[in-house]
């Protein structure tokens, strides 16, 4: 059995063979009370850094049933956080939207006939665009991407937004 005369669990040689005394016996407790998927070992390893942390608390007498009780809750923890997970997957989300079909179908269109205005644009005119509002580059960005001023991305950009706002009604960029 252990030394009567140490007060605490402090002593790194004495906690080392409390670990080893302990340590086995409850990780094997563990697998078979609560199996393989919460990690025993993982929580024996953690009650044994507690004890550490509180080790001016504990005494030789005492430590067994530290150990036991640690572990056992912090099974108990990971089981209820286990069960919230799983009420958590079951909550499907909302499938449903407020709009109308008809708002539904005229968005559709609309995308459509925005796809087709834009594939009608002139090359440069295209890619200006969809560089400065699709992908949020700025005119001197783009001026260094494909190689022209400032100017004429601008330029660019206002003849394909002129375009747009011609054959699309309702077209506004935010």
């Amino acid at each position: 059995m252990l030394k009567e005369f140490h007060k605490n669990i402090c002593d790194k040689i004495l906690f080392s063979k409390l670990y080893e005394k302990y340590a086995q016996s409850l990780s094997d407790l563990l697998y078979y009370k609560y199996g393989a998927q919460l990690n025993p070992s993982d929580k024996v390893q953690d009650a044994f850094i507690k004890m550490w942390q509180n080790c001016a608390k504990i005494t030789p007498q005492t430590t067994k049933s530290y150990l036991y009780t640690v572990v056992n809750n912090m099974m108990l923890n990971e089981v209820k956080h286990q069960k919230v997970v799983l009420n958590y997957n079951k909550v499907k989300p909302k499938d449903y939207t407020n709009e109308t079909p008809e708002f539904i179908m005229r968005k559709e269109q609309y995308l459509v006939r925005y796809e087709k205005v834009l594939s009608n644009l002139k090359p440069e005119q295209r890619e200006a665009f969809i560089l400065s509002k699709i992908e949020g580059k700025t005119h001197k960005e783009i001026a260094e991407m494909i190689g022209v001023t400032r100017k004429v991305v601008g330029h660019r950009i206002y003849a394909a937004f002129a375009v747009l706002t011609e054959q699309l009604d309702d077209f506004k960029l935010k």
